[in-house]
């Protein structure tokens, strides 16, 4: 399906956002959030009611540890990703489960005052024109080291993963889709999140990876040096 959104020019220049500690999004991959507290499902009706967009930021460092603060006075990321409500499930205990589809990245830029519980702020996508261009720096992708490199990472914390499909996706869908799903902290999310290109994005999870690795082989007493 062809995306409504080519350029800049095609979203508003005012987005609402959930702003969730190690949570991002990106282009053309999805995230599932499980939404329950007033304030954000609140954001929810509004965004199904205005072409669905939502713009997912991190709070910033020194928020501390709290996945999403009180308030609406704390300090959040300049970079985040707006996507679009695919998928909508109420549940019959109240909380909603919604997936969004990445759609661009945004410099965040003043904060709107507005009666919502939820925030809205200025955004800028001319910084990330290139997110509007599917499977851009594919072929940069060194995919036989990402892969090799998550092979191991998966065994040595036995986990499993569905090879099939890994192997069937596309450098930007596997690319962006681990990037959204790996377990690192904020830190370590908003560096993927404002990576240059796929290929930065693509060494850094690397990166990510190999350091833990290393990490383990030396707390186990295996590490060759």
């Amino acid at each position: 399906m062809t995306s409504p959104y080519s350029s800049p020019d095609d979203l508003p220049s005012v987005v609402p956002i959930f702003p969730l500690s190690g949570a991002i999004l990106l282009p053309r991959a999805s995230l599932t959030l499980n939404v329950f507290e007033p304030r954000y499902l609140a954001l929810v009706d509004h965004a199904l009611a205005n072409k669905r967009l939502i713009g997912v930021v991190q709070p910033a460092g020194e928020t501390g540890s709290t996945e999403s603060p009180r308030g609406k006075s704390f300090p959040v990321r300049n970079v985040g990703c707006v996507g679009r409500i695919t998928s909508f499930n109420e549940t019959e205990d109240g909380p909603e489960v919604i997936s969004l589809t990445g759609i661009a990245r945004f410099e965040l830029g003043d904060e709107l005052a507005s009666d919502t519980p939820f925030r809205v702020f200025a955004a800028n996508f001319l910084p990330y024109a290139d997110d509007f261009i599917r499977d851009l720096g594919e072929d940069e992708v060194d995919r036989v080291r990402l892969l090799s490199t998550l092979r191991r990472y998966l065994e040595t914390n036995g986990l499993h993963a569905d090879w099939d499909r890994i192997n069937e996706a596309a450098n930007e869908q596997l690319v962006n889709t681990l990037s959204i799903l790996s377990p690192y902290g904020s830190e370590e999310k908003q560096a993927l999140l404002e990576a240059g290109n796929l290929k930065e994005r693509a060494d850094a999870l690397v990166a990510l990876a190999e350091m833990e690795l290393a990490a383990r082989d030396d707390s186990s007493g295996t590490s060759l040096q």
